[in-house]
């Protein structure tokens, strides 16, 4: 019998769910430091990526995910935090397991357990062990503060997370040019992906705390229009949208839905999740804030968007590829125009 959140005939999985941040601003503090933990071990074992691609973690049908990393003797490593068991899962590709349950405990005790399963494993991550981009930070291992982990709390957020990267992953279909994976950003918890122009930027002037100033010139390096969804800045947290450089009147783009503004404090583009969740279409919705913001970048920047973009080919539905769709000597056309 199938059981848990996620569940065949789950209303709780088939919802927008939600997610007051006064009612899980205590977990979701507490899990922000934790992804940050192994964020850092997944830095210190991946090669850097550009724009710091090798750091963030990944939604999976159970929580989140390094992906593969690999440790100093070439083994393949894993790390999961798995939201149905809530459990920490660290897996060796020598078919090795170690396990760190998820439950209220002190940042300072998960990091503890956390380095001595890897140690067991062989594996001995250097990594700075201050938290970055959070304002009066302690350290890892003497943050005895932060210790609240709410289950139903981390679920819906889960849940919000598996949503959103559907519509951010069907967002990115429709562009050719560089783009980032859609991927959750540990510095601040925020799940994001980022379309580039293809051309530089100006030097990142940097600014978040804990956080070297190659940090932000590396993320910066080239001109963007990113868009993500952050657990604060709302009642049920925000999406949000920015380009960097930004360019000319670009504030002043009247965007979709109505209820988005640009907010002056952040520079960007914000929309708050309860209209999204509350609205009749909530893919619709995000999908019209996505597309609208980042036309206001690429319009105001003078992106070159005729090579930079695609229409869904006609050889898909809803953006899937058909099987036998075509002809094996055809070939598929992408735009209107009868270009590839």
């Amino acid at each position: 019998m199938e059981s848990g959140p996620g569940a065949p005939g789950t209303s709780a999985s088939e919802a927008w769910p939600s997610l007051p941040v006064d009612e899980w601003v205590a977990t979701r503090d507490t899990l922000q430091l934790w992804t940050q933990i192994i964020g850092k071990v997944r830095m210190s074992h991946s090669p850097l990526l550009n724009h710091w691609w090798n750091v963030p973690l990944y939604v999976t049908a159970r929580g989140l995910s390094t992906s593969l990393m690999w440790s100093a003797e070439g083994r393949g490593l894993q790390i999961d935090f798995d939201f149905v068991e809530h459990q920490l899962c660290i897996d060796s590709s020598d078919g090795t397991r170690r396990l760190v349950v998820l439950e209220p405990r002190s940042v300072a005790d998960f990091y503890a357990e956390v380095m001595g399963k890897l140690g067991e494993l062989g594996v001995h991550p250097a990594i700075w062990t201050m938290p970055a981009e959070i304002v009066g930070a302690i350290p890892f291992d003497e943050d005895h503060v932060h210790s609240s982990y709410d289950r139903d709390q981390v679920e819906r957020f889960w849940r919000l997370l598996i949503r959103t990267s559907q519509v951010f992953h069907e967002f990115r279909t429709t562009f050719v040019g560089k783009s980032s994976p859609v991927h959750l950003f540990w510095g601040a918890l925020d799940l994001a992906a980022t379309r580039f122009s293809g051309r530089g930027a100006p030097p990142h002037t940097g600014g978040a705390p804990h956080c070297p100033p190659h940090v932000m010139l590396e993320a910066y390096s080239q001109e963007v229009s990113s868009a993500g969804y952050w657990p604060g800045g709302a009642a049920e947290g925000v999406y949000y949208s920015y380009a960097y450089p930004e360019p000319a009147g670009y504030r002043d783009v009247q965007v979709s839905p109505s209820e988005a503004s640009y907010n002056s404090e952040l520079g960007e583009f914000v929309l708050p999740y309860e209209v999204v969740r509350t609205a009749d279409d909530p893919r619709a919705v995000l999908l019209g804030f996505l597309q609208s913001t980042y036309e206001a970048a690429a319009d105001r920047g003078g992106w070159d968007r005729h090579a930079l973009e695609r229409l869904p080919p006609s050889w898909t539905r809803n953006r899937v590829a058909l099987a036998g769709a075509f002809p094996r000597t055809a070939q598929p056309v992408d735009r209107e125009d009868g270009s590839r």
